[in-house]
């Protein structure tokens, strides 16, 4: 009996990861279970995620791998999934709850950057910095002049941050840098002493699109949110405020948002997530308007470790028998 026991301790748990992580992260992984991992530098197929995890007791997975429920059924001996983000719309955790499966985030660690990147496209978008830039390279700049690419002020403008969790508050936290008046709209309202800590008012979602010169999102993707920001959000917007968007893309009706750009209902979007990614509407592609990053959002490498350290932190504490600290089920 006591030999079938220590056969049992060292065999190390078999965990399937969708994409490679930073280099320090995969040694460790490596170091400490049995990794089976996709070599390609590119997302997996579902067919090929099910194949991969098919006789794995733990899965790393990324924001975009589709983790359904005919998924997570085709893993009899699966226990654990590591989800290498903050969100984790990607996974049935339903399915998951039911089949005993525990379901791993890595949320805090990428709020600051997030809302770095918030800004990027705030400044960018408004001043407009693609459209410059663009001609500058082409050799087609003539010098300065007063009427050439006339943007749009953020200094004592409204911000409107629909979502007030921890990159909501980042963001607001910097407005103030800006001389920015800062309205809200959460599921919950804070507290009156966290308002006045962060300068923001709650508003009604409607009266938030009316006023704001700036709308940014960072708000989880959940039925309810799904296409929030629709056509008739838009017709509430100002015809000068600028749409942002670092949370998740099906939060906006992504042909709506096209119509509004076209049509000059808005002045302008950032957008760092879409709708159908990796598939980025042909139409929004040529627009100039529209300042469009490919998920970028926590992408700065000290970021990006700290991510991978929290998903081997939540694996090593499940498979020594503890609970995982950043748990979701």
């Amino acid at each position: 009996m006591a030999v079938r026991n220590m056969t049992r301790a060292l065999v190390r748990p078999r965990i399937f990861l969708t994409r490679r992580l930073p280099d320090e992260v995969m040694a460790e992984i490596k170091r400490r279970f049995n990794l089976k991992y996709n070599p390609l530098d590119r997302p997996l197929t579902r067919t090929e995620i099910r194949k991969g995890i098919g006789n794995a007791d733990g899965l790393i997975s990324m924001l975009n791998d589709p983790i359904d429920r005919e998924t997570i059924r085709a893993a009899p001996g699966l226990k654990i999934i590591s989800n290498y983000a903050a969100g984790y719309n990607n996974i049935d955790v339903q399915e998951a709850s039911r089949r005993g499966i525990h379901v791993t985030n890595t949320p805090g660690v990428l709020t600051e950057t997030t809302a770095d990147l918030t800004w990027a496209l705030i400044l960018s978008a408004s001043r407009r910095l693609y459209q410059s830039e663009r001609v500058l390279r082409s050799g087609k700049w003539t010098g300065w002049a007063p009427t050439h690419f006339l943007g749009s002020d953020v200094h004592g403008k409204t911000l409107g941050v629909i979502g007030l969790g921890r990159i909501g508050k980042a963001v607001a936290r910097r407005a103030a840098g800006f001389s920015m008046n800062v309205v809200y709209h959460n599921r919950n309202r804070l507290s009156p002493a966290e308002e006045r800590r962060l300068g923001a008012r709650f508003l009604s979602l409607a009266d938030l699109m009316k006023i704001s010169d700036f709308v940014s999102l960072h708000l989880p993707l959940t039925p309810a949110s799904r296409h929030l920001i629709d056509s008739r959000a838009f017709q509430r917007m100002k015809r000068t405020a600028f749409l942002i968007n670092t949370a998740r893309g099906p939060i906006v009706d992504e042909k709506a948002l096209v119509r509004a750009l076209e049509s000059g209902r808005i002045a302008g979007a950032g957008l760092d997530v879409f709708e159908d990614e990796p598939r980025v509407n042909a139409r929004l592609r040529k627009m100039e308007q529209a300042v469009l990053l490919p998920h970028i959002g926590s992408a700065s490498r000290d970021t990006r470790i700290r991510m991978g350290w929290m998903v081997l932190e939540n694996l090593t504490a499940f498979f020594g028998g503890k609970r995982p600290p950043h748990r979701v089920i």
